[in-house]
């Protein structure tokens, strides 16, 4: 695996529980803008859930995608107390984590 994956899997296990960061706020930590290679390496994340990539979502606060599928997501992160609705996490900019 690319040392960039690692990278982001690592930043990703320090999203506590009962919060959701950005794929956006993810790249930005690691000093780049690369989105979508965030996405992409939590697409292949070997180590879910204990590098939790069900908490990272989208800018706008929507669920965005999963491996699993995004209704085994939206259990996931309501398990964690964060309550998905009509796609989009609600009281997003309080369960924001950022880096």
């Amino acid at each position: 695996m690319p040392a960039f994956n690692h990278q982001v899997w690592k930043l990703c296990s320090r999203i506590p529980k009962g919060m959701v960061s950005t794929y956006k706020e993810l790249a930005h930590a690691l000093k780049c803008r690369a989105y979508q290679a965030v996405g992409n390496a939590l697409n292949k994340n070997p180590y879910s859930p204990k590098v939790p990539c069900h908490r990272v979502v989208k800018s706008d606060g929507n669920i965005g995608g999963f491996a699993k599928g995004i209704k085994k997501k939206a259990e996931m992160l309501e398990k964690e107390n964060v309550f998905v609705n009509d796609g989009k996490i609600k009281d997003f900019k309080k369960k924001l984590f950022r880096f």
